[in-house]
C-alpha cells in the first residue's frame, strides 16, 4: 500500500498544533508536510499551497468524487478540509500530517502511523488563545468551542498525548516521541 512512515499532530482549534508542526518540520529537515485542502477563506498571512490548497466547494467536491482524498470532514458547517490521497506515494520520506482529530482517527484506524494528541492545558485557556487570534466571530468562537471539547474526548484513541502549556516543553516532547517512532 504505502511505505511512508506517517507522523499525525492532531488537536482542537487553538491548541498550538500548526505552530508545533513547523518546529516539528524545523527539527527533522527530511520530513515532509502533507498540505491539507480546505474551503475556508485564506487568513491574510497563509499562502495558497503553504498552509492549505484554498478551492471551492465545487471543487472540494470534485476531489471527494475523484476519490483523491485520504479523508476529509466536514469540520464546520460549509468548511470542509481534507487530505491529499497522493501525498502518501509523493516521496518516501517521513511525512506528517497536521490533521483534525476526527481526520487523524480515520488516518491512524485505515493506514496506522503514529498519532500525537495535543492538548490545552484547559479549556479556558484554550477559549483564551482562540480569542487572543482575533479571527473569530463570537458565533465562530462558540462553535470552535464546543467542538473542541467534544475533540478533547478523543484523546485516548491516539499513541500519545502531550499537554502544550509551555510551547517549548511540548515541542521537545513531541520530537521525543518522533524520534522515537522513527527509530522502530
Amino acid at each position: 500500500m504505502h511505505h511512508r512512515k506517517l507522523i499525525g499532530l492532531t488537536a482542537p482549534s487553538g491548541t498550538g498544533k500548526s505552530s508545533l508542526a513547523k518546529r516539528v518540520l524545523d527539527e527533522f529537515p527530511s520530513m515532509n508536510l502533507s498540505v491539507s485542502v480546505t474551503t475556508r477563506p485564506p487568513r491574510p498571512y497563509e499562502q495558497h499551497g503553504r498552509e492549505y490548497f484554498f478551492v471551492s466547494v465545487p471543487e472540494f467536491e470534485r476531489l471527494i468524487t475523484e476519490k483523491a482524498l485520504l479523508e476529509y470532514e466536514e469540520v464546520y458547517p460549509g468548511r470542509f478540509y481534507g487530505t491529499p490521497l497522493c501525498t502518501l506515494t509523493e516521496a518516501e520520506t517521513p511525512l506528517l500530517l497536521d490533521i483534525d482529530v476526527k481526520g487523524a482517527s480515520t488516518v491512524r484506524s485505515t493506514y496506522g502511523g503514529f498519532f500525537i494528541f495535543i492538548a490545552p492545558p484547559t479549556v479556558n485557556e484554550l477559549e483564551s488563545r482562540l480569542r487572543s487570534r482575533g479571527t473569530e466571530s463570537p458565533d465562530s468562537l462558540k462553535m470552535r468551542l464546543q467542538r473542541a471539547k467534544l475533540e478533547l474526548t478523543y484523546a485516548d484513541r491516539f499513541d500519545a498525548v502531550v499537554i502544550n502549556d509551555s510551547f517549548d516543553e511540548a515541542a521537545k516532547e513531541i520530537f521525543s516521541l518522533i524520534q522515537g517512532y522513527l527509530d522502530k
